[in-house]
């Protein structure tokens, strides 16, 4: 291989592993903000998806979405905050990765009097279709998972947003 090769591939390597960065920060941005389509042009047409360590397990962008609507819209009362950090990305070929990232998670519910802080790990596989990476499977597994009252706190108040 040339050295003008092998600095081709060497950059293709790296502009890989930045658009896999941009597509998970992509995914929560679109989460936090339920921007559903956008959201759901994050996915390859058969993804699947395997949330709370497989308790919700779904195939494909339409039941996908269909979930995270369902249970993490606005009109349920879901207000998220989802922080992904420490990328830890393996290119398996060309057009394949693995990933793994951590997450903390903060999610209320004023209508459900409800709390919750997640902190796990993201195991995400992605494709590149057509040019353009996709999750091809996602899920994660919990560290740990708390949940509460927020009226069990009588200080607690909401100042802004949500």
């Amino acid at each position: 291989m040339s050295e003008l090769a092998a600095l081709a591939k060497r950059v293709q390597v790296l502009e890989d592993l930045e658009a896999i960065k941009r597509l998970k920060y992509k995914y929560w941005r679109c989460l936090d903000l339920k921007l559903w389509d956008e959201l759901a042009e994050c996915f390859a047409p058969d993804a699947k998806v395997a949330y709370g360590e497989g308790q919700y397990t779904f195939t494909g962008v339409d039941a996908i979405m269909k979930f995270l609507r369902e249970s993490l819209g606005k009109e349920r009362g879901s207000v998220t905050a989802h922080f992904g950090h420490q990328p830890e990305i393996t290119l398996t070929s060309e057009t394949t990765a693995k990933a793994i990232w951590a997450l903390d998670n903060y999610m209320f519910n004023l209508e459900q009097d409800r709390g919750v802080r997640i902190a796990a790990f993201y195991h995400d596989e992605c494709a590149k279709l057509d040019g353009e990476w996709k999750f091809a499977s996602i899920g994660y597994r919990y560290i740990f998972h708390e949940e509460w009252k927020r009226s069990d706190t009588p200080s607690l108040h909401l100042v802004a947003g949500g």
